[in-house]
């Protein structure tokens, strides 16, 4: 695990604060509403909007002060009552391939308590594709994933989604005045960001609305302004929301598979007791804008002696006929006190072959980020990983006393 020396990076820029509302994650409405509370003439309501828009998405930006088109009395008032400041990064962690993962934190909502979510960085040959987390914790309890240990504390709203984005662009250097860390791994020209996989913390179609408002921000061509084709939403299988997925984001899907018979999907994947396969698969075949060019991903984690025979690679192709397909194959990243191994590579070369010869594109992912407990399945704050240790701790020393 390697932390990252403060002096090659950017400067951390301030933390949100709570008392000021955030104007990060408002759509060009919200916003118009925000200026017009701190005195902004009615005619004057649109323009400053698309300012607002343009430093805040395109320029990257967290002061005020740096909106030099905009009159500084108005800075100051827009500086007294609202915030465009990133979030608090608690850590920042580099591995050895190049991954980056930001443990961030955010503000209490309402009477809360400051909550901490992981965001990760994955930059690879000719793209960089960020992993955004849609929730604090998760109710889905995946058995092979360390993120389904952590409880559901609550939603993130579509600022906190759209602020991962922000920090990330700026900490990598994808803003137009962020400097890009010594050393660090990203694309070698263009955006440093070029895709969002909504694959972080959470399951993002229990948080329908904040998504939809954030990824509608994220691929809004005068701000962020990344390619809808770009953006991909995974999910363990949501069947009434996929429809609507489809229909009102317009993303890419993927569905975090990982069986391919019930009554296995029912222990690694429990949502599949509400939504059997067979369901999941009929949402799949009608999913609007389903096409060769806009195909379904299913992700399949590989784990040792569970899910990884022949047969049910085989079983896997049965399942997908006639559904425009990709296969995700991923090698199972493990985490402290889980109960799986990662499947041997011959085994999981000759699933892949299987797939394959049916037509499938199915790229076996190398792991990146294990080091630092970047890989998929392996996001979790630090302070539940640290209370988990504890409670492990305490049950070890009460299990050698014999109490």
């Amino acid at each position: 695990m390697t932390e990252t020396a403060s002096a090659s990076l950017p400067e951390t820029p301030p933390a949100a604060t709570a008392e000021r509302l955030s104007l990060v994650g408002l759509d060009r409405e919200e916003l118009g509403e925000a200026l017009r509370q701190v005195g902004v003439p009615e005619r004057q309501v649109r323009m400053r909007v698309a300012q607002l828009w343009h430093w805040i998405y395109l320029r990257g930006v967290d002061d005020f002060a740096a909106m030099t088109n905009i009159a500084k009395d108005l800075r100051t008032r827009l500086d007294a009552a609202c915030s465009i400041a990133y979030p608090e990064i608690v850590s920042e962690q580099v591995s050895v391939d190049g991954t980056r993962k930001w443990l961030l934190r955010f503000p209490p909502a309402g009477a809360g308590r400051p909550v901490e979510v992981e965001t990760v960085y994955i930059p690879e040959e000719g793209r960089g594709t960020l992993c955004v987390s849609s929730q604090v914790g998760c109710t889905l309890n995946c058995a092979f994933c360390h993120t389904g240990t952590q409880k559901l504390v609550r939603n993130l709203s579509a600022g906190e989604i759209v602020a991962q984005i922000r920090l990330a662009r700026h900490r990598i250097g994808d803003f137009p005045d962020a400097a890009t860390p010594t050393g660090a791994i990203v694309p070698g020209e263009g955006r440093l960001v070029t895709n969002i996989v909504m694959m972080g913390m959470g399951e993002p179609l229990y948080n329908f609305d904040n998504v939809k408002k954030a990824l509608f921000i994220a691929s809004d061509n005068e701000g962020l302004g990344l390619s809808r084709r770009r953006i991909t939403l995974s999910t363990a299988g949501v069947v009434p929301m996929i429809e609507r997925t489809g229909a009102e984001i317009g993303a890419m899907l993927a569905i975090s598979l990982h069986a391919v018979r019930d009554e296995l999907r029912d222990v690694l994947v429990p949502i599949n007791r509400k939504y059997p396969i067979a369901e999941l698969m009929e949402a799949c075949r009608t999913f609007p804008g389903l096409s060769n060019a806009r195909r379904i991903t299913f992700e399949y984690v590989m784990l040792k002696g569970v899910n990884d025979s022949p047969e049910e690679a085989r079983e896997l192709v049965r399942l997908l006929k006639g559904i425009p397909a990709k296969i995700n194959l991923i090698p199972f990243n493990p985490w402290p006190g889980s109960a799986y191994e990662c499947s041997d590579w011959e085994t999981i070369e000759t699933f892949a072959a299987i797939v394959n010869r049916a037509g499938y594109a199915s790229p076996i992912r190398t792991p990146r980020g294990r080091d630092i407990l970047a890989a998929c399945g392996q996001l979790k704050s630090t302070s539940e990983r640290l209370r988990a240790r504890e409670r492990m701790a305490m049950e070890a020393m009460i299990a050698g006393t014999g109490a």
